[in-house]
């Protein structure tokens, strides 16, 4: 396995100018990035990527929280974080908390250190378990947490709302028996389809 000493050595150049190339964080001219970066590929040598983040300070990494990763619904929401992320130059690093407080918890700990910010998605997030698990300088945005008030970018889906205007809307097609069918309750939300009978 190639090193970053292998990589000097074959391109001539000393070990601090092969890091700051990887690194882009001092002048390095283009022709012996380039050289680098060709040295490098050749010899399938790539970054370690715990010494970089201590360099740079970044690790290229966004966290996401959610209840649960099974289903269409997160499998979309996932695709959607990483495109997005990716197109950014980041990558996800996906958790679930298995609807547990707990476990949601322990995993926003493990994520210190490790990402440069946080997407979480939970019902037993609110602003204590924030406080007390984030720290206060990583981007955070919160999806459908009970966290409310100043100091948090979130999103909320308003299910009460929504599914009191689709009865609304289908009292008003006709004087017709409206039907309903319901899922699995579960994290404090149900599924439901409407349909006028």
């Amino acid at each position: 396995m190639a090193t970053i000493k292998d990589v000097a050595r074959e391109a001539k150049v000393s070990v601090a100018t092969v890091s700051r190339a990887f690194n882009d964080s001092g002048p390095v001219s283009e022709e012996t990035r380039q050289r680098i970066r060709d040295v490098a590929e050749r010899l399938r040598y790539s970054p370690h990527g715990v010494a970089r983040s201590l360099i740079t300070n970044t690790t290229h990494t966004i966290g996401t929280l959610l209840p649960e990763l099974y289903g269409e619904f997160y499998a979309e929401l996932i695709r959607g974080m990483d495109q997005a992320a990716r197109r950014s130059g980041y990558y996800l690093l996906v958790s679930s908390s298995r609807d547990a407080r707990d476990e949601f918890e322990a995993a926003l700990r493990a994520m210190r250190g490790r990402v440069d910010g946080l997407i979480a998605m939970s019902p037993h997030l609110d602003a204590a378990s924030v406080v007390a698990n984030v720290p206060p300088a990583l981007p955070t945005v919160l999806l459908n947490c009970a966290v409310s008030g100043d100091g948090y970018d979130a999103f909320t889906i308003e299910n009460r709302r929504g599914a009191y205007d689709m009865v609304r809307h289908l009292l008003g097609l006709a004087d017709r028996p409206i039907a309903m069918v319901t899922g699995i309750e579960r994290r404090g939300t149900r599924s439901a389809l409407f349909a006028a009978a």
